[in-house]
């Protein structure tokens, strides 16, 4: 594993914004060990593990250090230990865990069904209360919070970082200034995606009406960092959407739905966004909530369990996870109605992990890119690998994301596509950080769009 923060720690205790809401009913788990009484991984989930291995060849840190301790075997015998109350959350215990990208990809490997997503999501929580990280670590985690899930801080930030690849980039990159910055740093700058003003400034409309008989009415999750870094995905969507006869309601005022912040730990804030987003979708006449961010629709499937607790939500939480849909899977089960023209070309696609484990939705991409005449759906070699990405992964672990990074590309480039695909804009982000800058990425719904549109986008 690569080497932790080693700077002293605050011996305070955790924030208090991330303690646990104590007017939540819950179970009574008897002796937590190091972990607190709030939901705890259980004895019963941890023993689940046979300690069969299935999962190791699965696990992106296994296949990087074939470290015992960060395998998800391996990390499931420290939460043992937590629950014995053998070992100390300290340094090292904490460090494997977040040394562990939460891709999933041994939950599909395991033949045991061991719920290790659902460990995982118990732990962190855990981690984040009862664990004081160093000084710096905390800034850095508090910086990003304070940004991302915030679109119009996020406009604003856009705004200088155009200014910047205009003007600095290139005369630093010359200078060899950026390679002497903290790795963190250094990656937050290299992810930075190409930008423009206008891009920055569109909003999608919060109607647009479907083409034809209306078949569905669905409200269209506009994300944070998508509506501004990818805000094109975001027409495209509801353009396909109202094209296969859709009514799309895209509501100005969403907020956050909290999905980084579940796959962080800070559960508080995460159920605060997921409440707040309950609320504002559950008032509106709608078939189906669609989200074109894999990251964003596992949590947003997973909020009848976040919130499970909650006499107010609970069921409300359920009503609204049942609704919710990828735009891949609510395409494939509505069927193409509208024409499409030829793409004549190869397309690599990349799973993102939050979509093919956390959801276990694999085919619903590729059939949805086979209803484009001409174009080749290719597989890359090592698919359920994870790119790196991970939520924030490749900015607080940044070296292991590297390797991962420079790894999937490796991959794709090997079956000679002429563009890539993938559901995720993190991926996306990651991938083309280490990739050929003549290789063109898109989101699927981009190039169904295309077609729909008779756009080729390989035309030279």
């Amino acid at each position: 594993m690569s080497d932790q923060t080693t700077s002293s720690h605050d011996t305070t205790p955790a924030a208090a914004h991330q303690q646990p809401d104590t007017a939540l009913q819950v179970e009574d788990h008897g002796d937590t060990g190091v972990f607190d009484a709030f939901h705890p991984p259980t004895d019963a989930m941890i023993s689940d593990c046979v300690h069969c291995g299935f999962c190791l060849p699965a696990c992106p840190t296994y296949t990087l250090w074939g470290e015992e301790m960060d395998s998800p075997r391996g990390r499931i015998y420290l939460m043992k230990a937590g629950r014995e109350g053998t070992v100390e959350m300290d340094e090292t215990f904490t460090g494997h865990f977040d040394a562990c990208l939460g891709c999933m990809a041994c939950v599909s490997a395991c033949p045991s069904g061991v719920k290790y997503d659902q460990l995982l999501e118990a732990v962190r929580p855990q981690i984040e209360r009862n664990y004081s990280r160093d000084r710096s670590d905390r800034l850095f985690r508090a910086a990003i919070f304070s940004l991302f899930p915030y679109p119009n801080r996020l406009r604003a930030a856009a705004v200088l970082g155009t200014l910047y690849q205009r003007s600095l980039r290139k005369p630093l990159h010359r200078t060899g200034l950026l390679e002497k910055l903290p790795g963190r740093l250094r990656a937050l700058e290299a992810l930075l995606p190409p930008m423009a003003l206008r891009d920055i400034r569109t909003r999608l409309d919060e109607h647009t009406p479907a083409v034809g008989p209306t078949r569905h009415r669905v409200a269209m999750l506009t994300g944070c960092a998508q509506q501004v870094f990818f805000s094109e995905v975001n027409a495209a969507t509801a353009r396909v959407l109202a094209a296969e006869g859709c009514d799309v309601l895209a509501p100005a005022d969403q907020t956050c739905c909290g999905a980084l912040s579940v796959h962080a730990g800070r559960e508080p804030e995460a159920l605060d966004r997921a409440r707040a987003l309950i609320d504002r979708f559950l008032a509106l006449e709608i078939d189906s909530i669609v989200v074109n961010v894999a990251g964003c629709g596992s949590t947003m499937k997973d909020y009848g369990a976040l919130l499970r607790d909650d006499p107010q939500y609970a069921e409300k939480a359920a009503r609204f996870s049942a609704k919710v849909r990828d735009i891949n899977e609510l395409l494939d089960e509505l069927g193409p109605v509208a024409p499409r023209h030829p793409i004549p070309g190869r397309v690599a696609y990349h799973d993102a992990c939050h979509l093919s484990h956390a959801q276990q939705i694999r085919s619903q991409p590729r059939a949805v890119l086979g209803t484009i005449p001409q174009l080749q759906v290719l597989d890359i070699p090592e698919t359920d690998l994870c790119c790196g990405s991970a939520g924030i992964y490749n900015l607080v672990q940044p070296e292991p994301a590297e390797e991962l990074g420079r790894r999937k590309v490796a991959n794709i480039v090997s079956v000679e596509p002429d563009m890539i695909a993938t559901a995720n804009p993190g991926c996306l982000l990651q991938i083309r950080r280490y990739l050929d800058p003549a290789v063109k990425l898109y989101h699927p719904v981009q190039l169904v769009d295309f077609s729909i549109r008779g756009i080729n986008p390989l035309a030279p």
